[in-house]
């Protein structure tokens, strides 16, 4: 289906296009960041312990997975125009809910609509940068986005630092953040792809993934285990193999998430150079290294190396993926997505779990060591995809 192209020049359109895109990559990224620097006043507020609080935050993706073939098939039907916009205002009513409630059980649905609308929201808006790169005929864009999503992740944790230091509670905190959100998002959503491309009208909505979409959603599957286990258990590494001093305990995934970020505003130009698989086949790599240098050598100085690889090698992968899965010939872009999307969930959930039981049976050292291996199966399959 074509895009809709306003009357000013190609090369303007598609800066408009973009800088509205990254806009909306932004606004998830600081919601996400505001709601995760207040967890520690919400346990407390409550009364958690570190079981109980763990218990409740499993509502998040208990509310993400449903969401994840519905917003596919919303964005078939509705496009990704107005499932962005719908997803907003879920997002944003789903943060103002965690703010105010009282008790647990108020909380807790509050959660599942948090998972629910962020992942309607991610699906439809890499389904409108899917979009927009197309219109770059061949250049890579997409990871410069998901740059945006973690840079926003640093400005949500800075601005709700400074609300704890000033007392702030976490209802007016997020009622500022909101307030935001929908004095930007009124501006730029009018900017926004109003039709996706690579869809054919006549293409069913529910179609069995095929086997290069599959391939793509093993690579994300693999990466995304390597991401999850980072984002979970960096600070227990670093308190308990590496045995940081009290201070340094939060460096290792400072350092992972600095060179995610900072790698995904430099993979495009690379990408653009080597291609996308020999790419992800580097990153794949560059992940397994990194985690056996932290593992091989736990000393504060050669951990936080380690780390900094991990982030460098993983920042292109998911990017990568979701670009090539939005290209799908058998697929409407959302869908495709999705299914991607899905399959790549999976492995964030698993990573976690899988690392404590295998710590459990031995230690964190060789539970690292086999998420390196993950590391290596993101460039086995990278070699084998058919869609890169």
């Amino acid at each position: 289906m074509e895009l809709s192209i306003p009357s000013f020049p190609a090369a303007r359109a598609r800066r408009v296009y973009r800088a509205a895109v990254a806009t909306w990559f932004f606004l998830p990224g600081l919601v996400f960041a505001s709601w995760a620097s207040r967890i520690p006043f919400v346990q407390q507020r409550m009364g958690f312990s570190e079981t109980a609080l763990g218990l409740v935050l499993l509502a998040i993706p208990l509310g993400q997975l449903p969401s994840l073939p519905f917003s596919g098939w919303l964005i078939a039907k509705q496009g990704s125009r107005r499932t962005l916009l719908l997803g907003v205002v879920g997002y944003c009513l789903a943060l103002l809910g965690l703010g105010w409630a009282p008790t647990p059980a108020l909380l807790v649905p509050c959660l599942v609509l948090f998972g629910f609308a962020s992942n309607l929201m991610n699906i439809a808006v890499n389904t409108q940068a899917v979009g927009v790169e197309s219109l770059y005929e061949g250049q890579h864009i997409m990871a410069s986005f998901h740059g945006i999503w973690s840079t926003a992740g640093f400005v949500g944790a800075a601005i709700g630092t400074f609300m704890s230091g000033q007392g702030v509670v976490p209802l007016w905190h997020f009622l500022v953040i909101v307030g935001l959100i929908a004095i930007v998002g009124a501006f730029s959503q009018g900017k926004l792809l109003l039709r996706d491309t690579h869809t054919a009208t006549d293409q069913p909505i529910f179609v069995r993934p095929d086997g290069p979409l599959l391939g793509l959603g093993l690579i994300a599957f693999c990466a995304m285990i390597c991401e999850g286990a980072m984002f979970d258990w960096s600070g227990v590494y670093f308190k308990k193999v590496v045995q940081a001093p009290g201070a340094w305990v939060g460096a290792g995934y400072t350092a992972f998430m600095s060179t995610m970020a900072l790698g995904r505003f430099g993979a495009d130009w690379l990408t653009g150079r080597l291609g996308a698989r020999r790419m992800i086949q580097l990153s794949g790599l560059l992940t397994a290294a990194g985690l056996l240098v932290a593992v091989g050598f736990p000393t504060l100085i050669t951990a936080l190396i380690g780390f900094m690889m991990v982030g460098f090698g993983v920042s292109a992968v998911v990017p990568l993926v979701y670009s090539a899965a939005g290209k799908s010939k058998v697929m409407s872009p959302g869908m495709a997505l999705a299914s991607v999307s899905t399959i790549g969930f999976l492995g964030f959930l698993i990573g976690p779990p899988m690392i404590g039981l295998v710590a459990g049976a031995t230690s964190l050292r060789v539970s690292y060591s086999l998420i390196a291996v993950m590391g290596l199966c993101v460039t086995w399959a990278a070699t084998r995809a058919k869609q890169l």
